[in-house]
Parts: C-alpha cells; structure tokens; sequence
C-alpha cells in the first residue's frame, strides 16, 4: 500500500503540525549522520546549503563542471509568492485553487496548499540572499502574470529569474563548502543506487573527466536532478539533461508516478531544420504583453505585418476570452497545435504562430516594453536576426517539464527508505499540469523548507543504525553492475550512435505520446519503441574505451529513455480520460477540451519496476479533496 504520510488536521495547519511532531536530532548527533545530494540545481543546492548549515556532512554531486550550470539558469519568466502585493484578492489559498485547478485536479490537497504556504518565506529568503528581483518606481517589489491565474503573483528578474535564484543558491552551498559541511563532486554522474536492508545507503558514480567508477556511502541519498523532457530529443532542455539518476533508482525499488504526464511550452522557438538537436525557450511572461495569432487563411505566405487585423485569427483571445493570452500552457500549446495542423501553421516549416508586441508597443511605447523584456527580446534577435520589435516572434509549442518523476510522500522520501526526491525529480505537486512559475517555487520549496524537516525526521531513526561503508558487499554488487553495463555497449560494435536512437525514440514519443495521443497511436509506439529497443542492443556503435568517452556515458542515458519510454506510453495507455497535459483524443468535449473521468480515474499511478522483459505493476494512490470541488477545468 502507498502510504501518503499526510498529517491530521484542517489543511491549513497540516505542515504546522507536521513540524510541531517531527523527530529531531541533536546538534552533537548531526556531525555524525552522511547525506548525498544528486544535483545542484535549485532543489540539490538549496537543500544541500540547508543540511550543511545544520551540521550534516553532505556530499553535493553535479553533472555539469559547476553547481552554476545547473538548468534551474534555464528558467526566465518567474517564481510565485501568495504576497498579494497587487492588493488584487490573492491569498495562500487562491494560490493553492489555482494550481490544483491547473494540474486538473490531479494532485495532493496537502503537497499542494504546503507549497503555496511556504511561498512568501521563499521570496524572503531570495531577498535577502540578494536575489534582484524587479522593482517597482518606490522601491518595492513588482509583480506579473502568468498563464492560468488572475492575479498577479509572479516575482522575477528581466527573464533571468532562474539564474539569480540559482545563483543565491549556488552562493548559500558554497558558504558550506568553506566551511568544510558540504562537498562537491562536479562532472560525476550517478549510475546506481546501493540499497541495503532495503533502505538507500549511497550511489556508485562515474567521474566524467577521468571515467573512474566511484563508490559513496551515507546515511540518506536525496535525489535532485531534473526531469526528463529530453526523451523526446527536441526539447528546451539543455542537451545534459536526462533521466538516468531517478531511473536507475526505480529499477531498485523506486516508484515512478505520472510519467506521461509531459509539458509541452507554448511560447517556445520553433524547429527550424533536420539537423537541431535542442530548442530555445522563449519566457512565457512574453505571454502578458503579446498577442497571438495565426492567419485566418491557411498556408498564407504574406509577412505578418502585410495581413490585416480583420484576416487574424487571435485564436485564444477567441476560444478563451477570460484568459486570452494567459490560457495554462496544456490548453495554449493544444490550441496552437490545432490551428497548425488545420494548415494556419508560419515560418518555414509552417510550424509555428506569431506573438505579436505591436499593441502593447502602441499602448505603452517602446521603452516599456524594452524595461520589461529587453533581454528576451535581445535572445531573439540573436538567434533569427528579426527584430521583434518591428515584426511578430515566431513561437511553436516543445517539450518541456515533466510534472511525472518518482513517486514521493508528504515528506517527498520515495518508495525506498531513505531516498528522497526533490524537484522536478518527483511527481508530487503539479497533477497532470504545471501553471507557470511553479518550477521555481516547488525546487525552492523542497529544498529551503521541506527536506530539512524530513530529512531529519528520517535520520533520528538512523542513529542507531549500524555505520554502513563501501566495503559492504551491496557496493561491490552494484559497481559491477555498472561496470557490466558500459562493457555490454561497447561489446556491440554496430554502426549506429546513441544519437541515432534518441533522436528515432523523439520522433516516436512526439508522434504517439505527445500533445495528444489515442489508443492506436499509443500501442504503435510501444511496440515500434521495444523494436527499436532490440535494435539498440544489437547495432549500437560506441568509440573509444571505458575511460573519457562522452558517447559511452550517453548510451547509458539513451538505453534508460527507451525504457522510460515505454512505460510513458504504458501510463497514458491506462489513462483512459484527457486530464491537463494528456489529452487522449478519443475523450474530449464537443468544443474539443480535455474530459476527465473523476469516476475512475482520481488517483496517481505509481508504477514498480518488475525487471527488463517484464510488465510494470501499477499502484494506485486515490486523490481525496476536501477543500476544492472537482470541477469542469474551464479558462473560457
């Protein structure tokens, strides 16, 4: 049984009663107790600042060749806080109906009100980290929109919210590194968990710049590396980015919820060619001051600023007209889908829709809009040489966050004892979509003000415990387990890269288990997904040796996406409704929006790993809501 861990008491005071009751450990006790941190994006860096500040020893692992390259830098738009400094009716539980309401009633009443609770803390914190968010003329802080609210609740910094975040936090954890509580392994990539009397005690690594296989031990493993949005190949990921920390931790116990549960951004650049191998995010604050449209006339060549007003066709304005521009990004990017595939698609693969700041530049004037958005607009012109000024942005819907990941308690400790999620790791707080501006805030969240809770609540019951080392045989186990791996890739000898597989895998998800799929285009794709699956194993090619090779490392990336692929399909398969990011199109309204099936369908999947050539098992965690009626999702 799932056991959700969600304290007693009225959902306002649940967190409160959660730390008046949770287990603590003595400052003496603390020097002694080991925590690894798989990541150093907002989640791994905050919560690895956080643990060192406490006394803990904690070892913080990062891919990249510096905690600051982490792709928490990657987010622009914002991060939201219920401060409802707008006066404009905004409250901790407008937050909290907002956002379960986004992700279509899919997710935990108690995760989700905790994380609008802890939001204003956070904008706080950021503040006095030194964090320079946007201000207004007397000095106080402004606020924005974003897609799926009324209110304005959005803190940010020009549309480079993230990296000022991170950068706070990348300064917070290098305060513990001097003082000798946190130590940093950069470009290391974890390869497997080491599970011992079933609970996780440590993680085997791989260091990229000498190919060594490392072993570490610890009390806890908390795991904080991201989603897994580069399955699709195309995507506004950086090209790092992958699934291997969490999936490697699945297939040793850890359960995977919500996996098809995939967000496609609206406002994204769009494929310009055969040969891209990533896409650009474009800030969805865009959304507050652009218009969008497509022309009225299908396969229209004239340039946008030829077509009149009248033969527009501003297809959010018309099918949403009380959120317009503002429609959640599910709903925006299905609408764009549609007016693209019904032939009113721009650009040169006529697959993209204008955003249009020829209004806004009217109304406000130049100055305004550049104070706003100049960098992004800055982005885009040198990426098209378009002044966007001038002309509409073209922008196309891409693949982008993963509200699925590992499923996760109230205390966000996996199905492993011991191994915590964090972040955009796990499923726990956006259901079947994520409203903008909450990727920010839930890895903040997680990572200041929740795991140094949990955490320690977990680690009073280790003291005792016997002290674990890597010499225990489980470590020894899962090296060669490792070592296996990589010598099997580069036994097969084939002619095909591990890019070749990725990109097939891409094209496969996007055309079967993309911004919409059906039965049929779902059981297509797993069985083209396992073929290729074969085919992998039999025609991969890897250069080079077992020590620095950069191919090697990806194939392991790649062979666990073709895993994680069929099981994203596997979950949409079972999903017989449409509800927020999965749209199956043989359950929808007549006006074409998503139908949920509350009846049936009211729980969160969480899937156990039963071996390679065997099927998952599906468990089911049941969604209760006391506070909020299951309603129609309606932005219209």
């Amino acid at each position: 049984m799932l056991e959700s861990k969600i304290p007693e008491g009225n959902l306002a005071d649940k967190w409160d009663n959660y730390k008046e009751h949770v287990k603590l450990v003595n400052p003496a006790n603390r020097k002694k107790l080991d925590v690894i941190v798989v990541g150093t994006g907002l989640a791994g860096a905050s919560c690895a600042a956080s643990l060192g500040e406490l006394g803990y020893n904690v070892k913080s692992f990062c891919f990249q060749d510096s905690p600051r390259r982490a792709h928490s830098v990657a987010a622009q738009g914002g991060v939201n806080a219920a401060k409802n400094y707008k006066n404009d009716g905004d409250s901790v539980f407008r937050m909290f109906s907002d956002t379960i309401k986004g992700g279509d009633f899919r997710s935990r009443e108690a995760n989700v009100y905790r994380l609008a609770e802890c939001s204003a803390n956070l904008i706080d914190q950021a503040v006095a980290q030194g964090v320079p968010f946007a201000r207004e003329y007397g000095g106080y802080l402004n606020n924005r929109s974003f897609g799926g609210v009324q209110v304005s609740r959005t803190f940010y910094a020009r549309g480079q919210t993230g990296q000022q975040l991170l950068l706070g936090a990348y300064q917070a954890l290098m305060r513990q590194v001097g003082a000798n509580k946190v130590k940093t392994y950069t470009r290391h990539e974890m390869l497997d968990l080491v599970v011992i009397d079933g609970k996780a005690k440590g993680i085997i690594t791989r260091d990229l710049v000498t190919g060594e296989i490392e072993r570490h031990a610890a009390n806890a493993v908390v795991l904080a590396s991201g989603g897994y949005g580069k399955v699709y190949y195309l995507s506004t990921l950086a090209m790092g980015c992958n699934t291997s920390a969490i999936w490697r931790a699945h297939k040793k116990g850890a359960y995977m919820s919500g996996v098809s549960w995939i967000q496609f951004h609206p406002t994204c650049l769009p494929q310009s060619g055969e040969h891209q191998s990533k896409l650009t995010l474009m800030s969805e604050s865009l959304r507050n001051d652009g218009r969008i449209w497509v022309p009225k006339k299908a396969r229209d060549e004239r340039k946008p600023n030829d077509i009149p007003e009248d033969e527009r066709d501003y297809y959010l304005e018309r099918r949403y007209p009380t959120f317009g521009n503002l429609a959640p990004r599910d709903i925006s990017s299905r609408a764009a889908k549609e007016r693209i595939d019904a032939g009113c698609g721009v650009g040169v693969m006529k697959n993209a829709v204008f955003l249009d700041f020829s209004k806004a530049i009217k109304e406000q004037g130049k100055e305004k809009i550049k104070e706003k958005y100049s960098n992004l607009f800055k982005m885009y012109d040198k990426i098209n040489a378009v002044n966007a000024y001038n002309e509409p942005m073209l922008i196309s819907p891409a693949a982008h966050f993963t509200m699925g990941g590992l499923w996760v308690d109230y205390e966000l400790m996996t199905t492993i004892p011991g191994l915590f999620a964090l972040g955009e790791a796990n499923f726990a707080d956006h259901g079947a979509n994520r409203l903008g501006a909450n990727s920010l805030l839930q890895a903040s969240v997680d990572g200041y003000f929740i795991a140094p809770y949990s955490i320690p609540n977990y680690l009073a019951g280790e003291l005792k415990a016997e002290k674990i080392t890597t010499d225990h045989p489980a470590f020894a186990e899962a090296e060669q387990v490792v070592k296996k791996q990589l010598q099997q890739f580069l036994n097969i000898n084939g002619h095909l890269s591990a890019d070749h597989f990725h990109k097939t895998l891409g094209k496969l998800l996007y055309d079967g288990c993309g911004l919409s799929r059906t039965k049929d285009s779902l059981e297509k794709a797993i069985v083209s997904i396992k073929t290729l699956r074969d085919q992998f194993y039999k025609e991969l090619k890897i250069t080079g040796d077992h020590t620095i090779n950069s191919e090697l490392e990806k194939a392991g990336r790649v062979a666990d996406y073709l895993d994680l692929g069929i099981l994203m399909c596997e979950d949409a398969l079972s999903r017989e409704e449409s509800c927020g990011a999965h749209f199956r199109e043989e359950y929808q309204t007549p006006d074409g929006e998503a139908l949920r099936n509350d009846h049936d369908y009211c729980y969160v999947s969480a899937w156990e790993w039963k071996g390679a050539d065997a099927q998952h098992e599906l468990h089911k965690e049941p969604l209760v809501f006391e506070n909020v009626s299951l309603t129609v999702r309606s932005y219209k």
